[in-house]
């Protein structure tokens, strides 16, 4: 006999996700999060349509704000703003993940903080996580959402295409700042293949940070110094800077070996192009856990494949456009068609592969190489 039906390492959206959708189906499950409710996360905690339609039946979202109003420029110039939404609801993730904590324990999942695992193991019996102290934790089946530098994708033998580095500052700002950034987003494209920065508002914070493939990361750097330079923000002391890497799966990576199935970031589930993770995050741990919980694993593979593979390839395809032509995606953003296409997609009525299957955009990213 195993400890448990399903045990889940890690305990971001995914996670959590994967542990509400198994425990409210009776199984008995276990989640093991290094770290300890609430805490900090790297993210720049915009949720999109489909973020919040995965979680709005669990949580009442903790919002910070919520944006109708989008500014773009490129690399600083070529300024134009658009309305609508709201776009995105914007989260700090300490808040945002512990709401999904309380709600998985609600639904009956055993939720285990500062529980770091150090090894997964299997055999036919099930699987054995080892933590410290030579403790161990046995489960039916475990579900890796540890992240892309986790353990149970190195376990998995999860593979990744695209690498990118993420910098980003959490900045306290004054009322009048607050009032000026109230209900807007900024979004930069970069000087660097495939870049952006970005400004979110959270309250009394602004969320300040900027992408960039991995390899460049002096100029990137400098790219987000010159962008928070730019905005008359040089001087304020962050509340949090960090970095981080984001991984995307190639095509053929595994999301499951034998017992062990691997959801959001720790599968490389990605949205390629924005590098938005966390409606890939919850819509994928919550396909992971009730595929544990009703013992159809393959099936999580089928749903995945079904589901966000398709917008993963259309991400993968804007991306290699945008990367070589950033000033035009950034002109075609001002025409109708370019901006309904954009604001669709933040409210969640519509996903990237729907759009570039539509002939126009076929035949342009055609031409686009």
């Amino acid at each position: 006999m195993t400890d448990w039906d399903v045990a889940i390492i890690g305990g971001g959206p995914a996670g959590l996700s994967a542990a509400y959708e198994a425990a409210r189906r009776g199984a008995r499950t276990v989640v093991l999060e290094k770290a300890t409710h609430p805490r900090y996360k790297t993210c720049g905690g915009g949720l999109i349509g489909h973020s919040v339609a995965a979680v709005a039946d669990r949580i009442t979202i903790p919002a910070d704000d919520r944006v109708e109003r989008a500014d773009f420029t490129h690399d600083g110039k070529a300024a134009f703003t658009k309305t609508g939404g709201p776009l995105l609801t914007m989260v700090r993730r300490s808040a945002f993940d512990d709401a999904l904590r309380q709600a998985a324990e609600k639904a009956g999942a055993t939720v285990l903080q500062a529980t770091p695992a150090r090894a997964v193991e299997q055999d036919e019996g099930g699987v054995r996580i080892r933590l410290a102290g030579d403790t161990a934790v046995t489960a039916a089946v475990a579900i890796g959402a540890d992240g892309s530098s986790g353990i149970t994708a190195r376990h998995v033998g999860v593979e990744y295409g695209q690498v990118d580095l993420g910098l980003e500052v959490e900045l306290p700002v004054d009322r009048a700042r607050q009032e000026q950034w109230r209900g807007r987003l900024l979004i930069d494209w970069g000087p660097l293949p495939g870049s952006y920065a970005w400004v979110f508002p959270k309250g009394d914070q602004l969320t300040v940070g900027v992408i960039s493939a991995r390899g460049d990361g002096e100029r990137t750097k400098a790219y987000l110094r010159s962008f928070v330079d730019r905005l008359g923000l040089s001087g304020i002391e962050p509340v949090h800077d960090s970095g981080h890497l984001t991984r995307c799966r190639t095509e053929r990576s595994p999301l499951r070996k034998g017992n062990v199935l691997v959801a959001g970031d720790a599968a490389g589930l990605l949205e390629p192009w924005t590098r938005e993770g966390i409606s890939f995050a919850t819509r994928s741990g919550a396909l992971a856990g009730a595929a544990a919980a009703e013992g159809d694993l393959p099936r999580y593979e089928r749903d995945i494949e079904a589901t966000l593979a398709p917008a993963m390839r259309a991400g993968t395809r804007l991306l290699a456009a945008f990367a070589r032509h950033p000033r035009l995606f950034h002109n075609l953003l001002r025409t109708p068609p370019g901006w309904r296409m954009f604001e669709r997609f933040c409210l969640g009525q519509t996903s990237f592969e729907g759009t570039v299957e539509r002939f126009p955009v076929r035949q342009a990213l055609r031409l686009l190489g």
